[in-house]
Formats: C-alpha cells, structure tokens, sequence
C-alpha cells in the first residue's frame, strides 16, 4: 500500500456524528437555563440577589423615600457637590467637609443655615483642621424649600455616617427673616458668638 493510499484512507475516515436529539436537548437546557436565570436574577441586575427576583420585588423591602431627601440630594448636586464633593469630604486646603462636621451636625441646625443664607469667609476650623476660604451666598438662589431640603440631605446622610435631626422650612423661613438685614457673610467668630436656641 503506497503513501497515498493511506493517507486517502485516513482522510476519509468518517468522524461519529452526534445525534441531533442530543443537539435539541442541549439547546432546550441551555435556553431554559438563561431563562431561569434572568427571572431568578432580574436580567443580571447587581442590586438583586435570592431571595429576591426582580428589582421591583427588592425595591418593596426599602423605606419609601423621603420627597425632601431626594430634593436636597438634587439640590447638593448642583450647588454644593463642585466644593465639597459628592462625598462630603471637601476639598483639601480649600473647602471643608461636610461629613462629620460639628458645623453640620449641631444639635440645632440655626448656625448651617445663617452660613447657606449669607455665606461665609475668613478662617474657620472644621474637624481639627483651619480652612480659610470664602463660601458663596444662597439666600437669593434658593427659596426656603430647597435650603431646608439640603440641609436635611446633609444632616441626615446615612452614607456620611449622619443621622442628625432634619431641618424644617419654618426654621429657615424664621433665621432668613431674622438676617434680613446682614450685609456679606459670616465669620466664624460672628457664627460662635449666636446663641444655638
């Protein structure tokens, strides 16, 4: 038998066909996995895991939302977020943070909300550390609502590690009137010297 007979014969050796039922049941398990899986993991959601199946069934376990929350949240985004960052954390040397702050987290929030209104400058110490910058005023941008919006959104933010009490339009409707008459922004001096009612 010469070299070409063989290979001849080798190359048309015939290669075992798979039965094409086992090719249905193969596709038939593999779809209906995908499908269990999608149902079971709402289309490969990250936020939804067993017991739960869909993102809507997860979103029912969740407190409701609070409306003033989520106003703050949008508010901080657009006027608060550029200095002291989504994250509270501040910009180092030049804004300080609102996370942890005693400023922020007083019992009353009458002092946070003179410095939202008029704005403060010169040096003050936030957390051990001295920042002398100067904050912009908001009295005339934002209405009483979204001041007390904000100031709810930092004071009681969960991911700060905050849970003080939130602040009520009537508080900043009242501080607003009473500072009518301020003209510029406050110093940390002049903030320490108002009493916290």
């Amino acid at each position: 038998m010469s070299s070409t007979e063989t290979n001849n014969s080798s190359s048309t050796r015939r290669v075992p066909r798979v039965p094409a039922w086992i090719i249905l049941l193969a596709t038939v398990l593999i779809y209906g996995g995908v499908i269990y899986v999608d149902h079971r993991g709402s289309a490969f959601s990250k936020t939804v895991y067993v017991p739960w199946t869909s993102e809507a069934d997860f979103a029912r376990i969740l407190p409701p939302k609070d409306p003033m929350v989520e106003l703050g949240r949008q508010v901080y985004s657009v006027a608060c977020g550029q200095c002291h960052q989504n994250s509270g954390l501040g910009t180092p040397g030049q804004f300080p943070p609102l996370a942890g702050s005693e400023w922020v987290l007083a019992d009353k929030p009458d002092r946070i909300i003179r410095i939202v209104l008029n704005g403060a400058q010169g040096e003050m110490e936030v957390l051990g550390k001295k920042f002398n910058n100067v904050m912009v005023p908001w009295r005339d941008a934002l209405d009483d609502r979204k001041i007390a919006a904000v100031l709810t959104y930092i004071r009681t933010n969960p991911d700060w590690g905050h849970n003080a009490s939130p602040v009520k339009l009537e508080e900043v409707a009242k501080i607003r009137k009473e500072t009518a008459d301020k003209g510029g922004p406050w110093t940390a001096t002049e903030l320490l010297a108002v009493p916290v009612k």
